[in-house]
């Protein structure tokens, strides 16, 4: 009976050395997605339809499937209309795994717009160029840009938006993806000489494949080895077990491997 005790606590001892080594081999083995965010794939690309009907964004600069081969989506309003836009661009798959930034860093944002509209007026409701970056429907940061030219000339945006504790983690829920919201809403042009012209609002978005714009969202993505529990439920097994892969079983198969050391002992003993 010893012997048969002794045979199985060696037996568990073998099995659980193999999955110490073999844990963290397999668990570097995994193939990286150009379409997720990582350290060195900090980037998130824009992209969408030619009317930004749908607008949507993912970490692949060279992958623009699905967006218009123009680069631009506009859209158009009679003479005098309300230029009135309000649409999101959304990731277009959700996180794989948690996306985590630098406490200490800032995410930066670059967009290119094209707006032909009228000033603001007494007799009009406006809203300048607003841009929200939201983390799922929790909107984390908004900027107003009331510098935004209405000339339809291009502008480029340039947004720094420091990380608070709000950002530090973007879960892979599937509701914490990263969203831009952009909003704007001004009167159209209306003058005189649009008896002979053309005075068509516009308003113009450019994407991530237009050579000529910078469009992106930087994010200072970075390594976490031991993610940090918001709700602190799990303790410090939670996030040893999460920065180790295979912790847990490891450790549940050297408290098998020593009950059976422990029963073969009290035998002797008994015998």
């Amino acid at each position: 009976m010893a012997t048969n005790l002794r045979l199985q606590s060696a037996a568990l001892v073998v099995l659980l050395l193999i999955s110490y080594i073999g844990a963290p081999a397999s668990a570097q083995e995994v193939v990286e997605d150009p379409k997720q965010p990582a350290v060195d794939n900090p980037h998130m690309h824009i992209y969408g339809t030619d009317d930004f009907s749908s607008c949507f964004s993912h970490f692949d600069g060279e992958d623009s499937t699905g967006s218009t081969e123009d680069g631009k989506g506009m859209r158009t309003w009679g003479t005098g209309q309300q230029v009135d836009v309000d649409f999101m661009c959304s990731m277009n798959e959700g996180f794989r795994e948690d996306m985590y930034l630098d406490e200490n860093g800032t995410i930066e944002l670059k967009m290119t717009f094209n707006i032909y509209s009228q000033d603001c007026n007494d007799n009009a409701d406006c809203t300048n160029l607003t841009l929200s970056l939201k983390k799922g429907t929790l909107t984390v940061a908004t900027q107003e840009f009331p510098e935004m030219n209405n000339d339809g000339n291009d502008q480029t945006i340039n947004w720094n938006i420091d990380v608070d504790r709000n950002m530090t983690r973007w879960n892979k829920s599937g509701s914490e993806e990263p969203v831009i919201q952009v909003e704007y809403s001004k009167p159209g042009y209306n003058g005189i000489e649009c008896l002979v012209f053309s005075c068509d609002g516009e308003f113009s978005i450019y994407y991530s494949n237009q050579n000529d714009s910078a469009v992106e969202v930087l994010f200072p993505v970075v390594n976490k080895t031991m993610p940090v529990d918001d709700d602190d439920t799990d303790g410090i097994g939670g996030a040893v077990s999460d920065a180790l892969p295979g912790f847990g079983l490891m450790a549940g198969m050297s408290a098998l491997a020593m009950a059976a050391v422990a029963g073969s002992r009290i035998n002797r003993r008994e015998e």
